[in-house]
């Protein structure tokens, strides 16, 4: 291992901005002008997509660049986990330097290690999978000053792009982490699962089933952090294999993305272009419900049939000191924590009301500390830091995603926007196939359909995503690996696939 394994992210940064210093920070254009408009290209009628392609790099050679950047951290992505184990083994190297076999210690009591290796700090941060796509937002910025000016970092980070989507997912995490909230929703599955008499397999399916059909209701990404945290609670605490463990993985993921079609407004795929396409909820539920429902039941028992055997010898772990009772929620608390998540998934596409509302909510929770538990806003701070990074350097690659998308039939343009959603946010897959003219029905249901059947496949293909991982990935020595989660994912993805397109 090189003595600074972090020394290529950061030579490819200083190379990525390097122009800045020999363009003297100034650009030659006027502000505005990013992301180059689709309408301003040439036009490419009768020409093939590698010409289209060509031509369009040409008339703006930033469009490389921006791309060489977003693959440059898909491949970061890739690498985190190999990151961290760097880092791990920087500090233990650090820890042998300082006479001490075991990691800095609080000795003063301050609630921090009083030595940590500088080094070993910056790779655990750079092994964030969280951190990434903002991390390279430092790389695109110096970029876009090269090529294009200061004001234009200014006009394209700071006011064309939308960040409401981040925003939303930050206060719905921490909404739905709530005791409240997670106490109503347990109780819930608790009936269900005690059908099955209340063993981790009959847990594992109403989990994996309910929760994700419930995120139609409550916004996939509230769905997604009450499924995480109770499949800690209830499975992963039971230490169940690698290879069962990644499965059910795959499987929240892939559950997840699909089950918030239901309705218009919980899937962020689907809020893209429900709007401008006059999808409501009636559409939804007779167009997508059905099939997604079907697809998600279908898949669930595949993965529950594979590993009965497993799940059925799985046991709590003997030596844990048993929870102490806690005093039940007053129904009132609640019911005021069920108003304001209401409220947040109403006013979902207002992001001061949402602040507001949460600023509230805080002065509530202070009010009512003796019935919650603290708030923890690391992890949704987190996913909204991964999601703007995200849709910053989305926003620049229409050029290219464009013309791919209007160049297929139904089922090509299924496949494609299954394949695109691993390596770019579904949301913004679908936000780019609303602006594309002449969409047919039948292609405007291809390209939605695929795009939420691909947003389990990587932890960047649906909003959601980021945040399951980060309540999880304690249960991953070494982190949650990639290729792990995308074979994981692969049979579920199929299943679906076959409910959206086999009874069309």
């Amino acid at each position: 291992m090189p003595r600074f394994p972090a020394l290529p992210l950061l030579l490819t940064l200083v190379v990525a901005g390097a122009p800045l210093f020999a363009a003297g920070g100034t650009g030659g254009t006027a502000a505005g002008v990013l992301p180059t408009p689709l309408s301003a290209y040439p036009n490419a009628e009768g020409t093939g997509l590698s010409e289209v392609l060509r031509a369009r790099a040409a008339f703006d050679p930033f469009n490389l660049v921006a791309l060489a950047i977003f693959a440059t951290a898909i491949l970061h992505t890739f690498l985190a986990a190999r990151i961290r184990h760097w880092a791990h083994i920087v500090e233990e190297r650090y820890a042998t330097r300082r006479g001490s076999k075991e990691p800095a210690t609080d000795k003063d009591g301050d609630g921090q290690p009083d030595e940590v290796s500088f080094g070993g700090q910056v790779l655990h941060f750079l092994g964030e999978v969280e951190v990434v796509f903002g991390f390279w937002v430092l790389a695109l910025a110096g970029a876009i000053t090269a090529f294009k000016g200061w004001p234009e970092v200014v006009a394209y980070i700071g006011g064309k792009v939308s960040y409401i989507e981040p925003l939303f997912v930050v206060v719905i995490m921490a909404l739905a982490a709530t005791r409240p909230v997670l106490d109503l929703s347990e109780r819930a599955l608790r009936a269900v699962a005690g059908l099955g008499g209340g063993t981790p397999g009959a847990w594992w399916l109403s989990i994996l089933i309910l929760a994700p059909l419930l995120g139609s209701f409550i916004t996939e990404p509230a769905a997604m952090t009450i499924a995480a945290l109770l499949l800690a609670r209830q499975f992963y605490a039971l230490q169940p294999s690698p290879r069962l463990a990644y499965a059910t993985l795959g499987l929240l993921f892939v559950n997840i993305s699909v089950g918030g079609t239901l309705t218009h407004f919980a899937a962020p795929p689907v809020i893209m272009v429900a709007g401008p396409w006059n999808w409501d909820l009636w559409f939804m539920f007779k167009t997508f419900g059905d099939r997604a429902t079907v697809g998600v039941v279908v898949s669930t028992l595949i993965y529950y049939f594979i590993f009965r055997k497993e799940l059925a010898a799985l046991r709590p772990v003997t030596d844990a000191k048993p929870e102490a009772p806690r005093p039940p929620v007053p129904v009132w608390i609640t019911l005021v924590h069920l108003a304001f998540l209401g409220f947040v998934v109403w006013q979902a596409h207002q992001p001061v009301l949402c602040i507001g509302a949460f600023l509230f909510f805080l002065a509530f929770t202070q009010a009512t500390a003796h019935h919650q538990t603290p708030i923890d806003l690391k992890p949704p701070v987190l996913v909204g830091f991964f999601l703007a990074g995200l849709v910053i350097h989305g926003g620049l690659q229409s050029w290219w995603i464009e013309p791919v998308l209007t160049r297929l039939g139904e089922v090509p343009l299924f496949a494609g926007a299954t394949i695109l959603t691993a390596f770019n946010d579904n949301a913004a897959i679908t936000y780019l196939a609303s602006l594309v003219p002449g969409f047919t029905d039948e292609l405007k249901y291809a390209v939605v359909a695929g795009a939420v059947t691909g947003g389990g496949l990587t932890v960047i293909a649906n909003a959601p995503n980021p945040a399951g991982q980060a309540i999880l990935s304690r249960f991953f020595p070494g982190g949650v690996s990639p290729g792990a989660l995308f074979l994981a994912a692969l049979p579920p993805t199929l299943v679906m696939s076959s409910a959206f397109m086999l009874t069309r």
